[in-house]
């Protein structure tokens, strides 16, 4: 569940935490982690975070200690997340995969919180992250696999443009109006994508599993506003069955259900806070979007965001 909610800020503004306040704060903000330190008494941390949809802006600070994604948590917990991380300041290391990546101040790193991962940070270090569900980064998930948990350089190159924007963003997330920062989340997920395809070199041939996913999404953001749209009208438009269609999402951690509520509620979302779109009403949204019951609407988008569609309307000039 994601939604907009501001916690501590590591500044000079906030009190610090101890490690257990820390660690319910990282445990409400991120996904479930396990917060270790080898010096659990004398620990400080501080982390704020804003949601924007279903992207989350983190940034966190905090004396020497380590994260870890564990077996456990991820089958306890399980979560469909990317998570792109600047370190601001300090020094840390990420693993995933059997790879292990050092990380200096102003080194960049993505990682999938479907599979176990470490994030070990030094003292004194400041993180910038954004977290996102896999399905919004246009990438197929051979080229995240390929550059997860490696250093990606944010001194040079793409890296250069893309390291600052993430940062700013993630420190001021909280000072931003929805509607603007809803915007600017998604510009970073093009930054993100275009950094990782640069990074990977050469694009490895697109499978035929990945050409007809991609068709599926495209059909899907096409036929959003059909309450018919179900996976079976899905599978016949594309000439498989419904138990195939069904396979090509379970390979990516969900389900097609999924997928179109999801991009209902998330497209419902774009036009709530949308200041140009004050005069239309929740329902009207609603319906123009695919639901066809505006009780079960509003009990879906506060399962998913947290909030009341209502909430969110920008007040009127």
């Amino acid at each position: 569940m994601t939604h907009t909610r501001s916690v501590l800020l590591p500044n000079e503004r906030t009190e610090l935490l101890p490690l257990a306040g820390f660690r319910s704060a990282v445990a409400e903000a991120v996904v479930a982690l396990d917060v270790r330190t080898e010096q659990p008494d004398d620990f400080h941390g501080a982390l704020s975070g804003r949601a924007s949809g279903d992207v989350q802006l983190l940034a966190i600070a905090g004396d020497a200690h380590s994260v870890h994604r564990t077996p456990s948590l991820i089958s306890k917990n399980p979560q469909h997340y990317f998570k792109f991380t600047v370190l601001e300041q300090g020094s840390g290391m990420i693993i995933q995969d059997g790879r292990e990546s050092r990380l200096a101040a102003g080194d960049m790193a993505v990682y999938d919180t479907d599979r176990p991962y470490s994030l070990i940070c030094g003292d004194n270090t400041r993180v910038s992250v954004v977290m996102f569900p896999k399905e919004m980064l246009a990438l197929p998930s051979h080229v995240v696999a390929r550059a997860a948990a490696t250093r990606l350089d944010g001194v040079s190159g793409i890296g250069a443009m893309v390291r600052p924007y993430i940062s700013s963003l993630a420190q001021q997330a909280c000072d931003l109006e929805s509607h603007t920062l809803h915007r600017l989340s998604r510009n970073a997920l093009d930054l993100v994508s275009t950094l990782l395809e640069s990074h990977c070199g050469p694009e490895v041939p697109v499978t035929a599993h990945e050409t007809l996913l991609q068709r599926v999404l495209d059909y899907v953001d096409e036929h959003l506003s059909e309450p018919e749209l179900n996976p079976r009208m899905i599978a016949a438009a594309h000439f498989v069955s419904v138990r195939y269609l069904h396979l090509l999402f379970s390979d990516q951690g969900t389900t097609i259900s999924t997928v179109i509520r999801n991009r209902r509620l998330e497209r419902c979302y774009d036009e709530l806070i949308n200041p140009l779109r004050t005069e239309r009403s929740v329902t009207s949204i609603a319906l123009d979007n695919g639901f066809v019951d505006p009780a079960h609407f509003s009990r879906s988008f506060r399962t998913h965001f947290g909030v009341s569609p209502s909430s969110l309307r920008p007040k009127r000039p």
